[in-house]
């Protein structure tokens, strides 16, 4: 039986099959670096090796973790990572744009079929699209900047199948804490994670993107989803070209070996996960009355359009409380500016909210918003590890964009719920 995963690895290797355990050799479609783990790692490689990339056109450059600039460090690697796209002459260079994850799809280079790989552990963010997209390292990613190509095993399959519909003000985000909490943090053990069912499909194309990009915190190499009309819609409003032939990657089964595992979607509520693991996740009325200082709305997983509408929803004719601090730093530029001329920025301006600059910022432990010694923080990112996000003694807890926002208002850890329907 021929899953997904298999489909778009036997594509990329030009194999008829692939089965599992196979260990194949394939073509890279696209190649996403940073600032971070991008020029300043490979270039030096690069010029031990006296090879350029070998294709300039599948490679996609974005300047998303030193940014802002604010000193001579961070200037630097700035400046390196404009003159190292300049001397390869790499087109798709977005700079200061906001975070790869989003900003990459965004920019329609992600469709059905492809087979591509990102400097970045989330780039398994790519598979909301029916793209084959997991992260790698500085080292090998040279050599696929060099050859085009890297090796691969077949994984096996994790199905993980929603039955029925979300309930009101819960999201993928509490989907993917709850799976966390349910096969923890190794569940997938390097294996593709694929998520299938009628909640999944009546998700936007960016929540979609939370559950994939999340499938990183499970341990798996992939995360993908079927792509369908929805996923069509999107690739050509960005600016992108739907292969003639995608539905033959409308594939949602598992083959003999994998795995299936059902989850009922009416019956999951607002998740909270407490530090330091995603895998801490209970539902967000366990921590109730839990005290907090630093509201975050920000990171690839919840501050895209999407994530800021849920949280405008809740923040609209309200203020934060005292003692809170409400923080957001929306995904991307263009999604800042889309909600600008929505007002949806003045929702949360007037809810007291202080804005920081497109980029991974607090999410990834850069900048000075970094959490302080003994802080605590209620965010919408994806990772909650001892440290990430600033001193060691800081505490995090993770929840979607309408938990953070409630939260802000109330000044404690709520579960959304209980305070949309006063």
């Amino acid at each position: 039986m021929v899953t997904l995963a298999k489909k778009l690895i036997s594509n990329a290797c030009g194999k008829e099959h692939v089965t599992t355990g196979d260990v194949v050799v394939c073509k890279v479609d696209l190649a996403m670096i940073h600032d971070s783990g991008g020029p300043r790692r490979v270039k030096p490689i690069l010029e031990r090796l006296g090879r350029d990339v070998w294709d300039k056109d599948k490679v996609v450059v974005v300047t998303d973790h030193y940014v802002p600039v604010e000193n001579e460090e961070t200037k630097a690697i700035q400046l390196l990572t404009r003159e190292w796209v300049h001397s390869q002459d790499i087109k798709n260079f977005y700079d200061q744009q906001g975070i790869c994850h989003v900003v990459v799809p965004e920019r329609g280079h992600l469709k059905p079929g492809m087979f591509c790989v990102g400097g970045d552990s989330h780039s398994p963010t790519g598979g909301a699209f029916g793209t084959y997209m997991f992260g790698i390292g500085a080292t090998e990613m040279a050599g696929v900047l060099v050859t085009g190509e890297i090796w691969i095993k077949v994984p096996q399959t994790i199905l993980v199948n929603w039955q029925g519909r979300l309930s009101p003000y819960v999201t993928a985000k509490d989907m993917m804490l709850a799976t966390c909490k349910d096969i923890g943090m190794g569940g997938g053990r390097y294996q593709a994670i694929q998520f299938a069912g009628e909640a999944v499909h009546a998700l936007s194309m960016q929540d979609r993107m939370t559950m994939s990009n999340m499938a990183a915190e499970l341990g798996a190499q992939a995360g993908l989803i079927m792509p369908d009309e929805k996923t069509a819609a999107y690739v050509e409003a960005a600016g992108g070209k739907m292969p003639v032939d995608w539905q033959q990657y409308s594939i949602e089964q598992v083959a003999e070996g994998d795995h299936l595992i059902s989850y009922n979607a009416p019956d999951l509520e607002p998740q909270i996960a407490a530090p330091h693991t995603p895998e801490n996740a209970d539902n967000a009325s366990a921590y109730k009355n839990t005290s907090f200082n630093l509201a975050y709305i920000g990171a690839c997983t919840g501050a895209k359009y999407a994530d800021l509408v849920a949280a405008a929803s809740v923040l609209k004719g309200r203020k934060i409380a005292s003692g809170i601090t409400l923080k957001v730093a929306p995904a991307s530029l263009k999604d800042q500016q889309r909600a600008e001329a929505e007002g949806v920025i003045q929702i949360l301006q007037e809810a007291g909210a202080d804005f920081l600059a497109n980029s991974c910022g607090i999410c990834a432990g850069y900048g000075a918003d970094r959490l302080a010694e003994g802080e605590v923080c209620l965010s919408s990112t994806a990772r909650n590890f001892r440290g990430r996000m600033g001193a060691s003694s800081s505490k995090v807890y993770l929840a979607s964009p309408y938990t953070v926002a409630a939260s802000a208002v109330v000044g404690s850890m709520v579960d959304p719920r209980e305070i949309v329907t006063m």
